[in-house]
């Protein structure tokens, strides 16, 4: 019977443990679809600008 109460113990801290992980991912996972969300608004709003250029580093101008 021991043993048993042994295990349920352990099995109950497994499950607080899992619990806790869960809690944190579903918390970084928020995080990042707002921060997906808002880069896709900036990107909309910049092509919408028509700024849609991408630095591609150093470039010579048209004058030269």
């Amino acid at each position: 019977m021991q043993e048993m109460e042994e295990q349920l113990a352990h099995l109950n801290r497994t499950v607080e443990d899992l619990s806790d992980v869960v809690a944190a991912q579903a918390k970084e996972i928020d995080l990042l679809t707002r921060r997906v969300a808002l880069l896709m608004q900036r990107e909309a709003e910049r092509e919408a600008d028509g700024g849609s250029h991408i630095y591609g580093g150093p470039e010579t101008p048209p004058h030269y």
